[in-house]
């Protein structure tokens, strides 16, 4: 069974870094991305990464976040520094194409 598992979301205040993880099972995995939803909005691409390491980053977080992968473990990160209150949004990995099952996403709240 194919499996996406978000994990590392939290509470932080602005300024602040959380690490995301994103666990894959049932399935290799080739370009990546994370994704974010924010309240009554759509779901974005923030961040991509191909089985080489090559990298994309939405011009909101470029400089900020940092998308990495482990192929061992068949996982990818998403680092996240000086985080502001417009990066709140529940936040999902997921194969760029073809995508796989979404996973339940991981909530990432910035608020003083």
């Amino acid at each position: 069974q194919v499996q996406l598992v978000e994990s590392g979301g939290g509470d932080v205040q602005p300024g602040g870094s959380l690490r995301l993880s994103c666990a894959a099972s049932g399935t290799s995995i080739y370009a990546m991305g994370w994704y974010r939803q924010a309240p009554g909005k759509q779901r974005e691409l923030v961040a991509g990464i191909t089985s080489g390491g090559s990298t994309y980053y939405a011009d909101s977080v470029k400089g900020r976040f940092t998308i990495s992968r482990d192929n061992a473990k068949i996982t990818v990160y998403l680092q996240m520094t000086s985080l502001k209150p417009e990066d709140t949004a529940v936040y999902y990995c997921n194969q760029i194409t073809p995508p796989l099952p979404w996973g339940q996403g991981t909530q990432v709240t910035v608020s003083s």
